[in-house]
C-alpha cells in the first residue's frame, strides 16, 4: 500500500502549529493505571511511510485508533488501523507498521490482565496458551464503542473521571468491543481484503471530500464501482458510504473539545450543514454533538469555574 494523499483536516491537529521535526516519533500519555486496567493515549508522527522494523508489544493490548490511519503487518496479514476498528496486539508477538497516509495517528490503548481478558472475550476469539493471545488481528466496532472510547479518553484527559468511574467505562468499552453481537470480523479472500483496505485508505486520507464511487474505484484500481460496492459490503458488513460516515463521526468525537463552533466542525468534516451533521451524530451516538460535548467535557468546565471561585474567595 503506497498511497500518499495529504489529509484535509491536518489543520485541526493539536500539533499542526508545531515544528513536527522536533517532536519524538511516539508520545505515550498514561491516563489511568490501576490493578484492573491501564489506559494510555498514544500518538505517532507517522514519519515513515514504508514498513518499520519488527516491533513487539510487552503486554496484550486492545488498541482503538481514533485519529489518522496506519497499516499493521502481521506476517503476511495486513490490517488498516482506523477509527472503525479495534486492533489486538498480543504480548511478544512481532509486527511491523507503515504509514501510507501522512499526518500521524493516535490511539487509545487498554491493557487488561489475562483473567479479565479471558472473562470478557468470547472463547472463539482467544488462543489459550501462555501468554493468552487473540486469534484475530482486529474486529470492527460499532458506534456505541466509539462513543464509549471518546467519553473515556476525554474524561481522563480532562481529569474529571474518578478512578472507579474510569475503570467501569474501560471495562464496558472492552466488553462492547469484544461482544459478538456488536462486532464484525472481516471475512474474504486476500485479494478482496486488499481492495477494501485500499478503499479505506483513500477515504481516511481525505475525510472532508465528497467522494463518488467512480472516483474511489479509480483510485483503488480494483474494478468497477458496482464491484467495489459489492465487495466492500461483503467484507465489512455495511455499505461503503456508511463506513465513510462512521469515519467522519469518529473524527468529530475526537475534535469536539477543540471547536467552539460546531457548524465549522461539520463543514470541515464534509457535511453539507450543521443540521445534517447533528442528525447523523444523534443517529449514531444517541445524543447531539453539543450534548455529547457537555457530557464529556462539561464537568471539566464546571470544576474549573469552582476552582477559580475558591481562589477568589
Amino acid at each position: 500500500m503506497t498511497m500518499r494523499t495529504p489529509p484535509r483536516l491536518a489543520k485541526s491537529s493539536p500539533a499542526s502549529a508545531v515544528d513536527r521535526s522536533s517532536l519524538p516519533e511516539f508520545t505515550v500519555d498514561s491516563l489511568l493505571k490501576t490493578p484492573t486496567v491501564t489506559v494510555r493515549d498514544v500518538y505517532c508522527r507517522g514519519s515513515f511511510p514504508h514498513s518499520s522494523a519488527d516491533e513487539r508489544a510487552t503486554d496484550t493490548q486492545l488498541v482503538f485508533p481514533y485519529r489518522g490511519v496506519y497499516v499493521r503487518h502481521l506476517g503476511h496479514d495486513e490490517a488498516v488501523a482506523e477509527a472503525n476498528q479495534v486492533l489486538f496486539f498480543n504480548a511478544q508477538e512481532g509486527y511491523r507498521v507503515s504509514h501510507p497516509v501522512p499526518g500521524g495517528d493516535a490511539s487509545l490503548t487498554l491493557i487488561l490482565g489475562e483473567p479479565h481478558v479471558d472473562e470478557l472475550a468470547p472463547p472463539a476469539l482467544l488462543r489459550y496458551r501462555r501468554p493468552l493471545a487473540f486469534r484475530r488481528q482486529r474486529l470492527r466496532i460499532d458506534a456505541r464503542a466509539q462513543a464509549l472510547m471518546a467519553l473515556l479518553r476525554h474524561s481522563l484527559r480532562e481529569n474529571v473521571a474518578e478512578p472507579l468511574e474510569a475503570e467501569c467505562l474501560a471495562l464496558t468499552l472492552a466488553q462492547r468491543a469484544l461482544g459478538p453481537r456488536t462486532t464484525h470480523a472481516a471475512g474474504a479472500s486476500a485479494g478482496r481484503q486488499r481492495l477494501v483496505d485500499r478503499a479505506k485508505l483513500v477515504m481516511a486520507a481525505d475525510l472532508a471530500r465528497r467522494w463518488t464511487l467512480a472516483e474511489i474505484a479509480a483510485e483503488v484500481r480494483g474494478g468497477s464501482p458496482v464491484y467495489l460496492t459489492q465487495v466492500f459490503q461483503q467484507v465489512e458488513g455495511l455499505p461503503l458510504y456508511r463506513y465513510q460516515l462512521r469515519l467522519r463521526l469518529a473524527r468529530a468525537l475526537d475534535l469536539l473539545g477543540q471547536y467552539h463552533d460546531l457548524t465549522a466542525l461539520s463543514l470541515d468534516l464534509g457535511f453539507s450543514s450543521h443540521s445534517h451533521f447533528s442528525a447523523a451524530f444523534r443517529a449514531a451516538y444517541g445524543r447531539s454533538p453539543s450534548e455529547f460535548r457537555h457530557a464529556a467535557l462539561g464537568r471539566a468546565a464546571r470544576r474549573s469555574l469552582r476552582d477559580r471561585r475558591r481562589r477568589i474567595f
